[in-house]
């Protein structure tokens, strides 16, 4: 029986190697694969039918130039790295990441993440030294540290704490959290997370994050809000002093177009109208913000931004009211 299995054990490692060699060429003849594997051509025949049997779409032409090739099958087969391409595909994954572009950000570190499960250790500091030397042009985006990405992708996968200081009234504090996901809003990332020390969800940005450690110690996963509308939300209202509800008169996906998603949350109350939540520094850039979409509206609450409504309001039609007084006057 052992010997049988070290049979399958050398077949196996055979034909994974005649995998390699295929996704490294676009075509090999049957003599050049078998002086590569040290086999017979017979053997090559074989492990080409063993591939084929595992879904891998090998095709072989005749004559002059022809060979094996592995063609374009229906679903994107495993691939087989060397240690230069892994090194390489994990520092591009980083990079594409780390700048944080809208959709291929969030697919860069998915795939990051699932070739950080199979990268040998061996191979995880050449990625980091190298990534660390690539920089690339934002474009406006706020990058976040790719190396940062990927421990907080690993540790929402593995479900482990992590421990890292950030920004609060000019200071850095210590933060502990179970994290959760990993939101992109095509500018920044955001990490969603359960606040150990005030027991309560929180929304952070990656680029502010320091001295960011994973923790030994795994967590039981709780009931989640919906991340991406628990991320904006707390993106355009909860972090600011002020926050504000409006009723607007016009289509959600009309007024969407109008106002970036960092900037409010746009929510559907009817064919023709819609919720607008925003947030802001003063009371009085609420209501300019709201008022330059063009639409009429209603305030929600807070009841004191309705007051704010009125007395700016009431400074307009004194500043129209004074001009029409005057216009007689000026040069024209």
């Amino acid at each position: 029986m052992d010997a049988t299995a070290g049979v399958e054990r050398g077949t196996t490692e055979r034909v994974l190697a005649l995998l390699g060699l295929l996704q490294q060429r676009s075509s090999w003849a049957g003599p050049e694969l078998a002086d590569h594997l040290g086999v017979t051509t017979r053997t090559v025949r074989r492990d080409i039918e063993r591939l084929r049997s595992l879904g891998y779409p090998v095709q072989a032409s005749h004559g002059v130039g022809g060979g094996y090739q592995l063609g374009r099958g229906r679903d994107l087969p495993p691939l087989l790295f060397d240690d230069a391409e892994a090194i390489a595909t994990a520092v591009a994954l980083l990079v594409g990441a780390g700048d944080a572009v809208a959709g291929a950000g969030d697919a860069a570190l998915r795939a990051l993440t699932k070739l950080d499960g199979v990268l040998p250790s061996r191979l995880r500091s050449e990625v980091a030294a190298l990534a660390g030397s690539v920089a690339s042009f934002a474009g406006g985006r706020t990058p976040a540290d790719p190396v940062v990405l990927m421990t907080l992708a690993r540790a929402c996968r593995d479900e482990t704490e992590i421990g890292f200081d950030y920004p609060a009234h000019d200071e850095l504090r210590s933060r502990r959290v179970e994290p959760y996901r990993l939101v992109s809003s095509g500018r920044r990332w955001y990490l969603l997370a359960y606040d150990l020390h005030r027991e309560d969800w929180r929304t952070f940005r990656v680029d502010r994050m320091r001295e960011v450690s994973a923790r030994s110690w795994r967590f039981r996963p709780r009931v989640t809000p919906d991340p991406v509308s628990y991320v904006q939300e707390g993106v355009a209202s909860r972090g600011y002093p002020h926050q504000a509800r409006f009723l607007v008169y016009a289509a959600a996906e009309q007024v969407r177009a109008q106002v970036p998603a960092s900037a409010a949350v746009v929510l559907p109350r009817g064919p023709a109208s819609c919720e607008v939540r925003s947030g802001a520094d003063s009371l009085d850039y609420l209501v300019a913000h709201i008022l330059l979409l063009g639409h009429q509206f209603e305030v929600i609450d807070p009841p004191e931004l309705g007051q704010r409504c009125r007395v700016l309001a009431e400074r307009l039609l004194s500043a129209a009211d004074t001009h029409a007084r005057s216009g007689s006057h000026l040069p024209g």
